[in-house]
């Protein structure tokens, strides 16, 4: 660990980005960002992701660092159980809506003089209203709420061992947060790419699209939860 307060902090942030590629954090998000269609709604999930995820970790850190707590490895192996529930639980929510019958709709909309036909997939589930006016806030940021959760018993362990000082460990905390808010923001955009690229135009690569995210974040819950189930 770097000695300098300044340098641990740097070496916050750069940690705080790594931390955002986890195949967890990234399987989870792939699944919200697989029902945007738009590079700023795409962004957007990732920002309120890391918004969450470091909400839980500050929470985390006033009551260990601050009250000299400890997160029980029980309770920390059931936070991680819940990141594995969770998962499965996008993975098949996705799949649902997959399963229930995508369908194609169009618009028409006018270019001056011209009318111009978009068409995009919607879920059996999914209103007309939905297209415009996503819920954006409430799913993402309570997903990164609850990884941070699972995520914070290693990353408290990991401050109280090499800073002694509470008050930079807390900033050290705030700093590794904007660091996985900025790593999530970059990768949900980067997710959002292809779909904002098919989306309206080639239906059945944007459905492909969606029922990779549904199953990658399946296998990873599944996965999860097995692990964990050797640690019983």
């Amino acid at each position: 660990m770097p000695a300098t307060p300044l340098a641990v902090l740097g070496f916050g942030f750069v940690l705080g980005l790594r931390h955002a590629l986890d195949v967890d954090h990234l399987a989870a998000v792939s699944t919200i960002v697989s029902q945007r269609r738009s590079l700023w709604r795409s962004s957007l999930v990732g920002a309120l992701w890391g918004i969450g995820h470091t909400a839980a970790l500050l929470a985390a850190a006033v009551v260990v660092i601050g009250l000299h707590a400890e997160i029980p490895p029980r309770l920390a192996w059931g936070l991680e159980l819940g990141v594995a529930v969770m998962l499965v639980g996008l993975g098949l929510n996705l799949l649902r809506t997959l399963w229930a019958g995508g369908t194609l709709h169009h618009h028409v909309h006018a270019h001056g003089s011209r009318a111009h036909l978009h068409v995009h997939l919607h879920g059996a589930d999914e209103k007309d209203g939905g297209h415009h006016h996503l819920r954006t806030g409430r799913r993402p940021f309570f997903v990164g709420l609850v990884h941070g959760l699972a995520g914070s018993g290693a990353l408290m362990l990991a401050v109280l061992a090499t800073i002694p000082s509470p008050a930079l460990a807390l900033l050290y905390v705030m700093i590794f947060g904007a660091g996985s808010i900025a790593g999530m923001v970059a990768m949900s955009t980067l997710f959002g790419v292809p779909l904002a690229l098919v989306g309206g135009r080639f239906a059945r690569v944007e459905l492909v699209l969606r029922l990779g995210a549904a199953l990658g974040s399946l296998a990873v819950g599944l996965r999860l939860a097995w692990e964990l189930g050797g640690l019983v």
